[in-house]
């Protein structure tokens, strides 16, 4: 009985191992662009834009300065936040808030033809709140709309990395 001197968690872990790679699990991994150059237009000071530009420039893909040099041109036309009160204590004080951000996007080809039709992608948050605690409240406030971009921009990405593949290559 060889097995009964392997130590258990060592089996437990083989096991999970097993099961995790027979059920066809396989990490997300690098996302592949295909498009050589992309031109990326947004509203001055949009950080899902920056987070995208810098994204895109850890792949093979590089960003034109001009949309007439670039395959592709990537629009964000809309990105909105808001902060709803979701619910109050029984003194009337704020107890949560819905956090929303909302990003617009559309993608066209070098002739002006429509890759991505115009779509968006919206997320939300809800964050507890306490008078108590204002700075705090801030500082997660502030991480959970960099949450929230960061899972755009990857929504985005993904949703770039399927574009040619639903359109005939020239």
């Amino acid at each position: 009985m060889w097995w009964c001197k392997v130590p258990r968690l060592y089996c437990l872990g083989l096991a999970c191992v097993l099961l995790v790679t027979a059920c066809g699990f396989q990490l997300r991994g690098d996302v592949t662009i295909p498009f050589r150059d992309i031109h990326i237009t947004a509203p001055a000071g949009s950080p899902v834009a920056r987070d995208l530009t810098r994204r895109l420039q850890a792949t093979q893909t590089r960003i034109a300065s001009e949309a007439a040099k670039a395959d592709a041109r990537l629009a964000i036309v809309e990105e909105s936040r808001d902060k709803i009160i979701l619910s109050l204590s029984g003194a009337g004080r704020v107890r949560e808030f819905q956090l929303k951000l909302r990003v617009g996007y559309q993608v066209t080809d070098a002739r002006g033809a429509m890759l991505v039709p115009k779509s968006e992608v919206n997320l939300t948050r809800i964050m507890s709140y306490d008078d108590a605690f204002v700075l705090a409240k801030q500082q997660e406030e502030a991480l959970l709309y960099k949450d929230m971009e960061s899972d755009v921009v990857q929504q985005i990405l993904r949703r770039l990395a399927n574009v040619k593949r639903a359109t005939p290559s020239n």
